[in-house]
């Protein structure tokens, strides 16, 4: 019998369960997701988002399914054991049947006792195809079971809310059901029982997290009817829901075409239930994208349940996601998809999520593809790939970079370092931006983007450019070994917060910075910037740091990267303190003491997963994107290198 990644007793009550979520993937973008107890608090959460232009293009189509029962015939006396918020009130109370939710590799599973008819919820989603399956085994322990399944759909983009009534596309059979609007249609069937149409419309499902967000909160959902099913034995039922009519679905087969593909690849410490769990939460991210030819190819899911994937993101996760685990076809395939988007030396930071459109509108992913594209090569030995379709995209993007490219993104040949942008831009990771008010602006010359620059020209090649570059580095960004190095340097304004983008001075293996240079600044994010869960964006001694994240767009994004702890640089912390400390025995040890705290987190927030941040001042609450794949990319590739 498999054994749960996690297991987590309820014992019927609603907190702390109703902040801790849960997520499932399907290979193209779409995926399902909920809290533990069952009740939808994110716009997001929903039984089948289904990517209709992987990995994008995605529709919230099953957002829950009703779940009541009249055991020995007593239609005055039904038992609900689902759960909804509407306003401050949560009906029904489904909860206090729940004993046990466990998380498997490629299911999620419930456990329930009401009044003593045993219940075992699964869910699953089909393996590359926009399906859901909803099995219910009953155990009526001797009593007469009827089970109504009332699913309830939104079939709207998954950012939208459904508000009022909509007239639906709808056709019904003996067990199958089909609603939906000309746009996008949901199948739904059942393989014993009956459909019983009754069409209604539930008002005002309330999501909390939403509210704390300060964003719209409340959604109409319509239900064409219930499936139905009488048992006095022990029954499994199975409701399967896609975008396709006639989806058969097979559990285990499912089961074992995911497995499959995880299993093929094998990582150092593959025994390790720690590194097992890592490897399950990577898989979530790596989704199919059609190269500009048509051919099949893979990308990376930046995180759930809001982004799609992203440039940056993706070439910073590709270590740890794919070389890591030694995917290295799906990695070959992420860097062609790439490398053929290159435009004047420039990767897209973005895929628009309805026309799939490549944007370009980032300074670093460029360079972090130069990171990857080499460390592709040295990892899986395909020369003939990195000869004939990567090396040619580096050149051109340190070409494009010299000769100039979009928002200003220039060598500039007084010093050979690069600067890029205006007061209007953001083209850094620290990038957000909201009512026309830039939260972070870094234009000039930025000390991570010229510590990957550097190291860039040294992989290519360009020894005596690359130390024109790092006289100029140690000459532009280092102040004292107190505060190590500026942020960002324009003219003569200097701005010398204590950020963590110059730990990438030290980390990358390539570094500008003379060996005393890379102690101070290790010293420096360290004293000023770690955490439990990774580094502040800013020190808290800065007058400009923010602890909390919370509240409308505007006030988070304001926090966003003033303070706010993510969780991916610490990949790069650890990398320079190994690097500065010589790697003995003790800083192993140590290492692996500041990594505990994030893989301990993915029995928090959502199980199983790394959330993209978390806040500042203590306890550092997980915010933001609930399962980030450049935290969970990471945290694998660190956990892998130093033995957890």
């Amino acid at each position: 019998m498999a054994m749960p990644l996690f297991a987590i007793e309820t014992y019927g009550e609603l907190q702390p369960h109703l902040a801790e979520e849960w997520l499932l993937t399907n290979g193209l973008g779409g995926f399902a997701c909920g809290t533990v107890v069952g009740c939808n608090t994110r716009r997001y959460h929903g039984l089948l988002c289904a990517a209709t232009l992987p990995p994008v293009g995605r529709v919230m189509m099953l957002n829950r399914v009703g779940e009541v029962m009249v055991v020995d015939g007593k239609a005055d006396h039904t038992l609900e054991f689902s759960i909804n918020q509407f306003s401050q009130t949560f009906h029904p109370r489904g909860e206090q049947y729940l004993e046990r939710f466990e998380l498997f590799d490629g299911y999620a599973q419930w456990v329930y006792n009401v009044e003593g008819v045993g219940i075992n919820k699964t869910i699953q989603l089909g393996w590359r195809q926009n399906t859901a399956a909803i099995r219910y085994e009953i155990n009526p322990n001797g009593r007469q079971v009827e089970l109504r399944l009332l699913p309830f759909v939104r079939m709207l983009d998954f950012h939208a809310l459904r508000r009022g009534k909509t007239a639906f596309v709808e056709t019904h059979g003996e067990r199958v059901a089909t609603v939906g609007t000309p746009q996008a249609m949901l199948h739904l069937a059942v393989d014993v029982g009956r459909f019983e149409a009754k069409p209604d419309w539930w008002f005002g499902h309330t999501y909390a997290v939403e509210s704390e967000r300060g964003l719209d909160d409340s959604e109409d959902l319509y239900c064409p009817g219930q499936f139905v099913i009488d048992s006095s034995k022990h029954t499994f039922i199975t409701l399967v829901a896609a975008d396709r009519a006639g989806q058969p679905f097979d559990f285990d087969a499912e089961l074992q075409r995911r497995r499959t593909v995880v299993a093929a690849h094998g990582t150092r410490g593959a025994g390790s239930q720690t590194i097992a769990r890592l490897v399950h939460a990577a898989n979530d991210f790596i989704v199919d994208r059609k190269s500009p030819d048509g051919k099949d190819g893979t990308s990376i899911i930046a995180g759930y349940p809001w982004f799609s994937d992203w440039g940056r993101d993706t070439m910073i996760a590709l270590p740890g996601l794919l070389l890591t685990t030694r995917r290295f076809e799906q990695a070959k395939q992420v860097l062609g998809v790439f490398a053929q988007y290159v435009d004047q030396g420039m990767i897209p930071n973005v895929f628009d999520d309805y026309s799939n459109k490549p944007h370009y509108n980032t300074v670093d992913a460029s360079l972090w593809f130069i990171h990857a594209a080499f460390l592709y090569a040295k990892e899986s030995g395909d020369q003939e790939t990195f000869a004939k379709v990567l090396r040619p995209a580096c050149q051109a993007i340190v070409q494009g970079y010299t000769r100039g490219t979009r928002y200003g993104i220039k060598v500039d040949p007084a010093d050979e370092l690069v600067t890029q942008g205006d007061a209007n831009t953001q083209l850094t990771w620290m990038d957000a931006k909201c009512d026309g008010i830039t939260f972070t602006p870094r234009q000039g010359k930025a000390v991570e983007i010229n510590a990957l620059w550097y190291h860039a020209l040294k992989l290519l090649g360009e020894d005596a450019r690359a130390d024109r570059v790092a006289e100029s580095f140690r000459k532009t960004f280092w102040i004292s070994p107190y505060r190590g190095l500026a942020d960002v340097v324009d003219g003569d304004r200097c701005d010398c917060s204590i950020r963590p983008n110059q730990i990438f001075a030290v980390s990358l293996p390539n570094s500008p910075l003379l060996p005393e240079q890379q102690s101070a600044v290790v010293e420096v994010v360290r004293r000023e910037l770690l955490t439990p869960y990774g580094l502040r964006t800013l020190a808290k001694s800065d007058p400009h740091y923010q602890g909390h994240y919370s509240g409308p767009p505007r006030q988070r994004d304001a926090a966003y990267h003033n303070g706010t702890v993510w969780a991916w640089p610490i990949g790069a912390f650890l990398d320079a303190y190994l690097k500065v400390s010589g790697r003995n025995d003790d800083s192993l040890a140590q290492a692996q003491r500041w990594l505990a705290p994030l893989i301990e987190s993915m029995r928090r927030a959502c199980i199983g997963q790394i959330s993209e941040i978390f806040e500042g001042d203590e306890p550092h609450r997980p915010v933001g994107c609930f399962a980030q794949a450049w935290s969970v990319a990471e945290v694998l590739r660190l956990a892998v290198e130093i033995g957890l």
